[in-house]
């Protein structure tokens, strides 16, 4: 019988398949005493379980593929940090020792200990963190238990493969390139999980929080999964088969006809050049972004750098990462974030699992508050400008004051550089990133005193609307074009403008072709987003006349009516 499912879609694409129903429901454990001389053994086995994981991760690291995302490695580093934690490794041996138990079950009650934890945190993305310790310990528990721990097999003489399953790890994603899975769906996750961050980088269509998939789905029926529209379609019928079928060569042929726009002029029909700059996280995401016709690099996210990891990177790795990408290209311009971590990337010791860590001490608050790691940053972003066009962009900023200690952070870099006889480019631009509604509102005073802005649409739209966007209960209510976002994003542009200062857009919104054109209507010039966004957004541009848009939009800025705005947003688009 056919039946369909809503979820997330996470990652766009449309896979029809044979799906592949995967083992990974909740582990139930036994309870039992142990005489005291067995005790010791207990502890041994426990122990060798946590050693048996631990080599199966660095086995898992070798079979990594040498063109996979650098998010995965990092993914996996971060699980055999949860296994080493004392948390894990160490609180269920003094379990088993205290009450003369199985380890299975002091490992058990640790994991339910440490998830009661989570469940008290406020934000989103950190309570899902909580599906990462879940992972480890199932491993570990797989291993005490003698149970397999692998993906269901992809073969298939019928048609392309799709894996269903309740949750899945990042050393499950390794399956993906061995098995070559066409699409995934799980019952639980979000847009912010590591499995969606994945499966976006590995392109991948996949819908999750779908909640009963898992249970409802048997193995080897027939389903269509739209990773665009967050839709899964089970047992189709001949109609649903014939639609989706003729979607998805569309989608194959409209990503072939984008190819052929990458060595095109970024330009409206009207003549006007438009810079498309890309969005990276790690030096090696700078090949991507070349090969979609990037003409720079508007936002290098450089906590990457600092993640998943047990130290901070030291000022040599940090300079010659940043080094690395301007090198690489070749004169254009590398726009590189100081560290942005708190909130949805929290950082070891550095940040504070507070009550609502998104309006807590992240970003530039952080920064100037660790100002030896700020110092060490500082001058490697500055040596790096010697190979390139290297500039700096501050996040989160919210006042004046911010603005003037991060000035004369950057001037004591410049100074101890001069003093060391280290290189480095004396003119390097500072710019800032708007990202919190007051920023927005004094966007005219940020201008007079910065190189650039650039819009973190993100966390803009997320401070405007008081909705959490790593939360898929409020998930409807996050809205790029809503009426007071649109008016803010403009604001700035208006500002920018005024002073002759650039302006860029690095938030999702510069990647999504719909809202293209409302951009380029308040004033956009400069786009930066995700490698695998551009071509889209560039159609939308080679498309568009600047003079028709700009008349429909300047009606958008003056309307608040939302059937009137559905009907102009339509409009725009046509």
């Amino acid at each position: 019988m056919s039946f369909t499912l809503h979820g997330i879609g996470v990652s766009p694409g449309i896979a029809i398949g044979v799906c592949r129903v995967a083992s990974h429901t909740r582990i139930e454990v036994a309870h039992y005493v142990l005489s005291s001389q067995f005790v010791d053994k207990e502890i041994a086995r426990f122990d060798d379980a946590i050693g048996s994981v631990r080599n199966e991760m660095e086995s898992l690291r070798k079979q990594i593929p040498a063109n996979a995302p650098a998010e995965l490695s990092a993914f996996l580093d971060m699980h055999q940090m949860i296994l080493n934690d004392s948390m894990l490794s160490e609180a269920p041996r003094q379990l088993i020792r205290s009450q003369q138990c199985n380890a299975e079950w002091a490992l058990a009650q640790q994991m339910e200990h440490l998830l009661e934890q989570f469940d008290a945190i406020d934000d989103a993305y950190i309570r899902e963190r909580k599906a990462d310790v879940v992972q480890v310990v199932e491993r570990v528990l797989k291993v005490l238990l003698g149970h397999p721990d692998n993906l269901p097999s992809t073969e298939s003489n019928l048609a392309d493969c799709i894996l269903v399953a309740h949750d899945l790890s990042p050393a499950d994603m390794i399956g993906f390139k061995h098995q070559r899975y066409s699409a995934f769906i799980t019952d639980v996750g979000g847009a912010t999980s590591h499995t969606a961050i994945l499966a976006r980088s590995l392109n991948i269509p996949s819908v999750m929080a779908l909640h009963h998939a898992h249970e409802l789905i048997r193995d080897n029926e027939i389903i269509i999964v739209d990773g665009e529209q967050g839709v899964v379609i089970v047992d189709p019928d001949d109609n649903e088969l014939e639609e989706y079928q003729l979607r998805q060569e569309q989608w194959q042929l409209e990503h072939q006809k984008l190819r052929r726009l990458t060595s095109s002029r970024s330009a409206t029909l009207d003549g006007l050049d438009i810079e498309l700059h890309a969005n990276i996280e790690l030096p090696g995401d700078v090949d991507a972004a070349r090969e979609a016709g990037a003409t720079g690099i508007g936002l290098f996210r450089s906590e990457f750098l600092f993640m998943n990891r047990a130290d901070l990177p030291g000022e040599d790795e940090q300079f010659e990462a940043y080094r690395d990408v301007a090198i690489s290209m070749v004169g254009q311009p590398v726009v590189i974030r100081t560290l942005d971590v708190g909130a949805d990337k929290p950082l070891g010791g550095l940040t504070e699992l507070t009550l609502n860590p998104a309006l807590g001490r992240r970003a530039i608050r952080l920064c100037l508050s660790e100002p030896a790691m700020f110092h060490t940053q500082l001058r490697a972003i500055l040596r790096a400008s010697h190979y390139g066009n290297v500039r700096i962009m501050i996040p989160m900023l919210s006042n004046l004051q911010e603005l003037r200690l991060t000035r004369l952070a950057v001037e004591r870099a410049r100074a101890s550089l001069q003093a060391d006889g280290i290189s480095f480019d004396p003119a390097v631009k500072l710019g800032g990133m708007i990202e919190v509604p007051a920023a927005a509102l004094m966007a005219h005073a940020f201008a007079e005193q910065l190189d650039f802005l650039s819009i973190g649409t993100n966390d803009l739209i997320q401070y405007t609307l008081a909705i959490d966007r790593a939360d898929d209960g409020v998930a409807y209510l996050y809205n790029p074009s809503h009426p007071a976002v649109v008016q803010l994003i403009a604001q700035v542009i208006r500002a920018g403008d005024k002073l002759g200062k650039p302006v860029s857009v690095c938030g999702e919104m510069a990647g999504d072709p719909r809202l293209t054109r409302l951009l380029l209507g308040l004033g956009l010039r400069r786009f930066s987003m995700q490698s695998a966004s551009l071509l889209s957004v560039k159609q939308q541009i080679l498309k568009s006349d600047l003079e028709k848009i700009g008349l429909l939009v300047q009606k958008i800025l003056r309307t608040t009516d939302e059937e009137k705005l559905d009907s102009l947003y339509t409009r725009l688009n046509q």
